[in-house]
């Protein structure tokens, strides 16, 4: 199977988990517009084959405006991943609601609606699939991340009531669960561990090697053979479940 002809709609494609997303079904033959809030990072990484969009996943107007103009080029989204998010830790006793709405309008609206903007096209085809990256943080509670688990968490409800209102369809909807994953955002929050904790950057980092269960960080390849997976052959019946790439048992 091959997915040449299929338009795939990546969000947050432009770096990490998204990138090696969308250049792994590049190479299936699909046609990938990626989206981000910034175009020239989306130029920068775009191949052949795939086309960026700069895209707003909290703001409504945007997201409709957008995909409507992705429809219009390169035809209905048949594979849409929701994938944009933010990815921050903050104690509960010190989240505001500044921080709460921002983190739930990135991960958990803007996964909304960009699925459902996708649907509008996706509906009229054949086949389809809807590929959302949550986290461990879907699955289990964080501690330092009320916020993002409560986003990750609803992440993984909405996919699983949509696979049961589209049951019998022929498209799917899973969420992927990484563990930590080698990417920019681990950078990031090494740095912001160590100075909330108090503690040397190397540490900070070996708190998150050490929450996968092998002890090592997940490369983005990794995430995307899972979702190479779900676009292959025989994954008609992988529908509604949350995809556990952590080592291990989490």
């Amino acid at each position: 199977m091959t997915l040449t002809g299929k338009h795939a709609l990546v969000t947050g494609g432009g770096t990490g988990i998204g990138l090696a997303i969308a250049q792994m079904l590049v190479d299936k033959g699909a046609h990938v517009t990626i989206t981000g809030r910034r175009q020239a990072v989306l130029e920068d990484v775009a191949i052949k084959g795939m086309t960026p969009l700069a895209m707003d996943v909290r703001n409504e107007d945007d997201v409709v405006a957008k995909i409507a103009h992705a429809v219009a080029a390169n035809g209905p989204v048949q594979i849409c991943v929701p994938n944009a998010g933010l990815a921050t830790g903050k104690a509960a006793h010190k989240t505001d609601m500044d921080f709460w709405r921002d983190m739930m309008a990135t991960n958990l609206d803007g996964a909304f609606l960009t699925v459902r903007e996708s649907l509008k096209t996706m509906r009229d085809t054949d086949w389809g699939r809807v590929i959302a990256v949550s986290s461990m943080a879907g699955l289990k509670g964080l501690p330092g991340a009320a916020c993002y688990s409560a986003s990750k968490h609803g992440m993984i409800g909405l996919i699983r009531s949509l696979s049961e209102e589209y049951m019998g369809k022929p498209f799917t909807f899973n969420s992927l669960c990484p563990g930590y994953v080698d990417t920019p955002i681990v950078t990031r929050n090494v740095t912001s561990i160590s100075q909330r904790a108090s503690i040397p950057e190397t540490e900070a980092r070996d708190m998150m090697v050490n929450a996968n269960r092998h002890k090592r960080l997940i490369t983005v390849d990794e995430v995307a053979a899972a979702a190479a997976w779900l676009v292959g052959p025989g994954s008609d019946s992988v529908n509604g479940q949350s995809i556990e790439i952590a080592g291990g048992q989490m």
